[in-house]
């Protein structure tokens, strides 16, 4: 487990306003879950999601997306691991693949977390953020994620990783606007 709570270059979760954030949602709360709701919920509520705002700057580690307070769903996902993992909760990622514009679009990676909880096991949760058509929250055990899988549409990419996927980090640090990302979203190769 102690890979799904390392401090790491994106999941920074050593840098002071992360611990800050972190120990601030968690209070003097000692239960797990209840901790886990209230980062999954601030991440969701309190981080605006680029596109849905149309901020054109790019973050990545978490330390950036929570001092800018917006990034695509991957930078979301990093934050929400990091303050996770600044309260002693394991937590990895996940990943989707995703045609957003339908099913004669390309294929793009949606990415959310996976986090421990001693009554559940590994439980996912989408940080994305709501808006009309979507609503994700945090129900263990029930999955209420973004977006269902859809044959055709929508599949889950098995496995937690410890790490965001390096294709990931890759397009985040590539590109300098959201404009330039949105053209180049990353994608696995099958």
């Amino acid at each position: 487990m102690d890979k799904f709570l390392a401090n790491t270059p994106v999941v920074d979760w050593t840098a002071p306003a992360v611990r800050e954030q972190a120990h601030a949602l968690a209070g003097k709360a000692q239960d797990p879950a209840f901790v886990a709701e209230q980062c999954f919920r601030w991440v969701r509520d309190e981080v605006d999601h680029s596109v849905d705002v149309q901020r054109p700057e790019v973050t990545c580690k978490a330390s950036e997306v929570l001092a800018e307070r917006v990034g695509l769903c991957y930078a979301k996902s990093h934050l929400l691991a990091a303050l996770l993992r600044a309260n002693g909760i394991a937590a990895g990622f996940c990943y989707q693949r995703v045609r957003m514009d339908g099913p004669d679009s390309n294929w793009c990676l949606h990415g959310l977390n996976a986090l421990y909880l001693n009554e559940y096991g590994w439980y996912r949760v989408d940080a994305r953020g709501n808006k009309a058509g979507i609503y994700a929250e945090f129900c263990p055990p029930a999955e209420r994620l973004a977006y269902a899988p859809v044959a055709g549409e929508v599949e889950d990419v098995p496995g937690v990783f410890a790490e965001p996927m390096p294709v990931v980090v890759e397009a985040l640090s590539r590109y300098d606007s959201l404009e330039q990302l949105l053209n180049h979203l990353p994608d696995l190769n099958v």
